[in-house]
């Protein structure tokens, strides 16, 4: 098997662990769990891998996903003569799947083992003298609690979940291009059974049955079995829900759950990066963590007093900053509102500072400063961030659908195959980019008097809440709303328009919403920045085009452009009879206008509708003239 170079952010998303990736020889592998990220294969033992040059700190986002620190995915590294071997070797395990094989001469199916790292040859064809590669089969079978297993091959043709013949079968295409012109049959001599592969990859829509859990033996459900592959756990029927067929390379077997945090500054200037490491210490940090418990906070003359070596230099009041630092819990807030909004809204308050850091420096403008009414009239702020630093952590993985009821500890506990110490060994992947971006921050005025005066912009995002609660009929509690529609869709006009005037490629811009109508934590806002910088930054092209004078004709273009689509009238009229797109999950929205790589997308390009930005330029006025940046148009 041919070893393949990723990048170290490309194994945070897509190719996190229990993604599919085909290496350089055409082998199809799936990632392996956390477990065994930092052990050299030459020396399991580990005693030459040092985790603290790959740990990274980021304090907001250990505490949402409560873990102790994240850490960087492995470098592969070779020796250099006369310094010490460490950290060489280090590679991130990958195993063989799926596990069947398929011959393209005469089409027998063969299964290998997962931990095969050689070519799988056709035994058959071997045997007459000729060589032939199998191929690894095209289909797969997945649940939607993120379990996925090779198809059952044998007990699909056999119709029966527990059959009794063990034939050679064999994987025949009768010319077509679609599943039913595929058919799996049995070459056992007193059994021929033979059987197409027509509908296995359909479901219901509300996810409690599948054509291949109903059909595979009649009247009793074929079921998954909680397989994991990439932990090497073959399954032992504690899943019991139902089971699909996909193909391997369909988009939908994997996505990623990964949860990011812009860096904000810590709670007082007087805590220095010594007094932050030194605070680190093993020692003072059990001692803190037992006040903890029991619900206190220690004192900076009884810390000090405990460490003088250590806490001597400082004083009281740098250690009173400092212990506030690593003990300050999230501020409560009077309702119970989402804790991912909360998380936000800090990171909403903070951009809308001005900040001279390392990690964060940004300028704050009016929209007044900017000779637009556009700007001026829909927008109160315009933040240019001129360095931000984004730390990027797998938490889990979804499949089936990106969102679904499982809880964010069920995601994670699919990463790896034992579960960690609370205290000891509790980490997440994760990944850090440095880069700029142009915040947004919308008028609350307008946007409130824009939903009073147009009520049928909530009757048309009400098509899409209904298409995302049908599709999430299982724990699907997420309100969609018109002010969340409008922010989003701008997000994208505004990334394409953005990639086309910067140079940028449309993969390397990214958006970070912030929409929420929480009373105590209400934001209208979002955050384009560079998805691909890294340690060392971009080079300051994105914060260029948001200067007074840049800006203006950017976002003028980006809207303006949005009243015509080359799918148009097509496109505009989806947006009327219901939506377009796998489940319907946007209105006028189509990759001829609106829709941008997924990687760019915070809902997997979800919720967007250029009718709630331009309303519809083929109506009269008095119909057509309800969105949000009407009265800016020419039509």
């Amino acid at each position: 098997m041919a070893r393949g170079p990723l990048r170290r952010g490309q194994l945070i998303a897509p190719f996190g662990v229990g993604a599919m990736n085909v290496l350089r020889d055409g082998t199809s592998v799936i990632a392996c769990g956390i477990d065994h990220w930092f052990s050299q294969e030459s020396d399991p033992s580990g005693k030459d891998v040092k985790v603290n040059q790959f740990k990274v700190t980021e304090w907001r986002l250990e505490r949402l996903l409560e873990v102790n620190h994240f850490r960087l995915p492995p470098d592969y590294r070779k020796p250099i003569r006369g310094q010490p071997n460490i950290n060489v070797y280090l590679t991130v395990p990958f195993l063989r799947f799926p596990q069947w094989h398929f011959c393209p001469q005469c089409h027998l199916l063969k299964r290998a083992k997962l931990s095969c790292r050689e070519r799988v040859r056709c035994p058959e064809c071997e045997a007459n003298e000729r060589f032939r590669i199998m191929w690894q089969v095209p289909i797969v079978a997945m649940c939607d609690h993120g379990h996925i297993t090779d198809f059952p091959w044998n007990e699909w043709v056999h119709k029966s979940s527990n059959p009794s013949c063990q034939g050679p079968l064999r994987l025949i295409g009768t010319g077509g291009a679609s599943l039913s012109a595929q058919k799996v049959r049995c070459d056992a001599e007193n059994c021929k059974l033979e059987r197409t592969l027509e509908s296995v990859t359909s479901a219901a829509d509300d996810g409690n049955s599948s054509y291949l859990t109903k059909s595979l033996e009649s009247g009793v459900p074929y079921c998954c079995t909680g397989a994991k592959p990439w932990l090497h756990l073959q399954g032992d029927n504690s899943c019991g829900r139902p089971l699909r067929g996909t193909l391997r390379s369909a988009s939908n077997v994997y996505f990623a759950q990964v949860e990011s945090a812009i860096f904000l500054p810590r709670a007082s200037e007087l805590v220095s990066e010594e007094l932050r490491e030194r605070l680190e210490d093993i020692g003072i940090r059990t001692t803190i963590e037992l006040y903890q418990r029991l619900g206190e906070v220690p004192e900076p003359d009884e810390l000090q007093d405990k460490y003088p070596a250590l806490l001597d230099p400082f004083s009281i009041e740098e250690l009173r900053a400092g212990i506030e630092l690593v003990t300050a819990q999230p501020k409560p807030r009077e309702s119970a509102a989402d804790p991912l909004d909360e998380f936000r809204f800090d990171e909403y308050c903070e951009l809308l500072k001005t900040h001279q850091t390392r990690d964060l420096t940004t300028r704050v403008l009016s929209a007044t400063e900017y000779n637009s009414d556009l700007l001026g009239n829909f927008f109160d702020r315009i933040v240019l961030v001129e360095r931000l630093r984004e730390t990027r952590a797998l938490a889990g993985f979804t499949r089936i659908l990106p969102h679904n009821d499982l809880l964010p500890n069920e995601r994670r506990a699919l990463l790896r195959r034992t579960t960690p110490a609370k205290d000891k060994d509790n980490w997440l992947p994760a990944y850090v980019v440095y880069g700029e971006g142009i915040f947004f921050e919308f008028r609350e005025e307008a946007l409130r008097e824009w939903i009073l005066n147009y009520p049928q912009v909530e009757d048309r995002v009400g098509k899409l809440a209904l298409n995302f609660q049908r599709l999430q009929a299982r724990g699907g509690n997420r309100q969609v709303s018109a002010r969340f529609v409008l922010i989003h869709t701008f997000s994208h006009l505004l990334m394409n328009q953005l990639a086309f005037e910067c140079g940028y490629s449309s993969a390397a811009l990214k958006e970070r919403l912030y929409v929420s109508e929480s009373t105590n934590s209400t934001m209208a806002g979002v955050l384009i920045y560079t998805a691909a910088g890294d340690a060392e930054g971009t080079l300051g092209g994105l914060v260029r085009m948001g200067k007074p004078g840049n800006l203006e004709p950017v976002v003028n273009r980006a809207i303006q452009n949005a009243t015509w689509c080359s799918g148009d009238p097509v496109c505009m009229e989806a947006g009327e009879v219901g939506g377009q797109g796998p489940e319907s999950p946007n209105l006028s929205a189509c990759h001829n206008c609106a829709l941008v790589p997924e990687t760019a997308c915070e809902e997997f390009n979800r919720f967007v509708d250029r009718g709630v930005v331009i309303g519809d330029p083929s109506k009269p006025e008095k119909e057509g003239r309800y969105g949000f940046f009407c009265s800016a148009l020419r039509y």
